[in-house]
């Protein structure tokens, strides 16, 4: 299934036209694809930025035109590397680098999707971006294969890695598995299959969202700024110690205290602790503009 049929099948289930993922998994991936549904749409921003988990199996000795096994063969060869050879070379796809993307990929070039070029047999030339590998660790080995397991930041290509690796290597490479365990604070242990049952069970409350981002509890005044979109002062809010705020005990909101977050988003809870919207930073000390409203 595409990110797309996801979409189609979480829409028909839930009776819900505003669903959209927050970060695209190849045909060929199975795990975690956060949806957001209704309101929450407008949180997508922050969901794709999100670092991602992923177990990946490389297969040596082959290379595709995809990078990974869905692709036409291009290369064999019956080389297989050693395991610290292939320890080394992942040093060097560790940490910040820029990544140049497959080919076969949604990036646009002049307009236009690779992908759409690359099946045309049409030129791709696309610019390398700056991305993070912060854990790369070897889960197991096989014969021919290595099983990964990486933390990247948005944005990245386990294709591509694979395909690094294998030109590193000098044996050549492809994906053959890759699984998402993590997106953001979504888990592979919290997701739920699409044919498990009533999915509204599976909603995640806009309450529970982004629970790492700083919070403040707004008063009534300032809950209809919120509405509005107006500018809120220090004296619409408050900052509540946990045992003082009136949110549920079980929300579980370990930022609820922090106040305002400088230089960054802040969200906006209503006495009854519904997440009313969320807030950067305005010109006055402690000011906070409601650019994203959620009431």
């Amino acid at each position: 299934m595409t990110s797309h049929d996801v979409v189609a099948v979480a829409r028909r289930a839930l009776h819900e036209k505003r669903i959209g993922h927050t970060g695209t998994l190849d045909p060929m991936a199975t795990g975690v694809l956060p949806l957001a549904c209704g309101r929450a749409t407008r949180l997508v921003r922050f969901f794709s930025a999100s670092d991602k988990d992923y177990d990946a199996t490389i297969q040596f000795g082959v290379e595709t035109d995809s990078y990974d096994a869905t692709g036409a063969v291009v290369a064999r060869t019956d080389r297989v590397p050693s395991l610290a050879d292939i320890g080394q070379a992942l040093e060097a796809l560790s940490g910040q680098y820029l990544q140049l993307p497959p080919p076969y990929s949604a990036k646009k070039v002049g307009g236009t999707r690779a992908y759409t070029l690359a099946r045309a047999q049409q030129p791709v030339t696309l610019t390398p971006v700056p991305v993070e590998v912060s854990r790369a660790e070897i889960l197991g080995v096989g014969r021919d294969t290595v099983t990964l397991g990486l933390t990247v930041s948005a944005g990245f290509y386990v294709r591509a890695l694979a395909h690094e690796l294998g030109q590193r290597l000098g044996t050549g490479a492809c994906l053959a598995a890759l699984r998402r365990t993590r997106s953001g604070s979504f888990s592979l242990a919290e997701a739920a299959p699409l044919d498990g049952g009533d999915l509204r069970a599976e909603l995640v409350p806009l309450d529970r969202l982004l629970p790492e981002m700083p919070a403040v509890t707004v008063s009534e005044t300032g809950r209809s700024r919120v509405s509005h979109g107006q500018l809120l002062l220090p004296s619409h809010y408050a900052v509540l110690p946990r045992s003082a705020s009136l949110l549920p005990p079980d929300l579980g909101h370990p930022a609820i205290g922090e106040g305002p977050a400088p230089g960054g988003w802040t969200r906006l809870f209503d006495a009854a602790g519904a997440l009313v919207g969320l807030a950067e930073p305005g010109v006055e000390p402690g000011a906070l503009h409601p650019a994203i409203v959620l009431v």
